[in-house]
Order: structure tokens, then C-alpha cells, then sequence
């Protein structure tokens, strides 16, 4: 049964939105995949909170074009395309490297990935597990910031104990 253009427009106003909505894009080939690992990768990214869907190229690009900022991929929509969508930048890669060890296969292929407007490419697959979270990012900032603070305080402390020990030995050696 053809899909109809109204069916196309909802579509394109779906993926617009997503698109507009989470920072990270993966664009990725599974071709090669039977119905059960597909089911089984999509279950493992949605764990992940990260949205899988198999998308017609043309209805992609036109929620790229609408979106603005996706233009360096236009060369990668070419072929059976999924297409991965999430906050959290390493989630996809995470779970497709996983995917990929357990199921013994170098697929599903990354094909190219957007994250926060930059373009890596289908082999950069390990550099994008190995970011970090916004969470993660935000969390060890704080550390760093307090850091120093927390050693102006405990030397505060420290010299501040030995400020009074030197004073009280000072008080019996003036009352000796």
C-alpha cells in the first residue's frame, strides 16, 4: 500500500521535531541484520533512551533541510538508513559497539553521526562511546571547581590548629 503524502508530511513534521529536540544524530546501515537482531538492537537502544527508526532518506533529508545544520550528512543517505536519535551523545554508540561484540558482527555500519553540529564519521564508532555525558561533564566541573576550594578551607583548618597550639605554647612559656 503507497504511502500518501499526508502519511509523508506527518513523517517529515515527526522526525523535524526530534531532530530540533536532541542534539545527537546516527545514521547508520543494517543491511545484513535479520528481523531478531534488529528487534534486539532497537530494544537495546531503547533501554538506552535512545529512538530507532528505519526512514526513507528523502522524508530524512527534508526533516534535515527544515531543521537546518545537517547538511555535511547529505552524502551518507544513500542505502537502507536508521536512523538513531538521543540526548545523550555516546548512548547509540555505546549500545551499537555493544551490540556489535555480542552479536560477533561489524554490524549494524555507522554511516556518519552529528553531535551538537559536528559531523564524525562511520569509523570514529570507539571515540563517540567514549564521550562523556552532559551529567558526566557538568558533575566532574563541579569537582573541579570546589577542588581548590576545599583545599584553601583544609589548609585554613590545619594552619588555623596549628595557629592556636603555637599561641597556647606561647601563653605557658610568657606564664613559666
Amino acid at each position: 500500500m503507497p504511502v500518501t503524502r499526508a502519511q509523508k508530511e506527518a513523517a517529515v513534521a515527526l522526525l523535524t521535531e526530534k531532530l530540533s529536540h536532541n542534539p545527537s544524530l546516527y545514521l547508520t546501515d543494517y543491511k545484513g541484520l535479520n528481523v531478531e537482531e534488529i528487534s534486539q538492537l532497537r530494544q537495546l537502544l531503547r533501554e538506552s533512551g535512545v529512538e530507532y527508526h528505519v526512514v526513507k532518506n528523502t522524508l530524512l533529508k527534508r526533516a534535515m533541510d527544515e531543521t537546518g545544520g545537517f547538511e555535511a550528512t547529505y552524502e551518507y543517505l544513500n542505502g537502507p538508513t536508521a536512523v538513531a536519535i538521543s540526548v545523550d551523545p555516546s548512548a547509540t554508540a555505546k549500545v551499537i559497539k555493544a551490540f556489535r561484540k555480542q552479536s560477533d558482527q561489524p554490524l549494524p555500519e555507522l554511516k556518519a553521526a552529528v553531535i551538537d553540529g559536528t559531523l564524525f564519521y562511520g569509523h570514529q564508532l570507539d571515540e563517540l562511546a567514549s564521550l562523556k555525558s552532559k551529567e558526566e561533564l557538568l558533575g566532574e566541573s563541579v569537582t573541579l571547581l570546589l577542588s581548590p576550594i576545599q583545599n584553601v578551607v583544609s589548609a585554613l583548618k590545619s594552619s588555623g590548629g596549628n595557629l592556636l597550639a603555637i599561641i597556647e605554647s606561647l601563653q605557658k612559656r610568657d606564664e613559666a
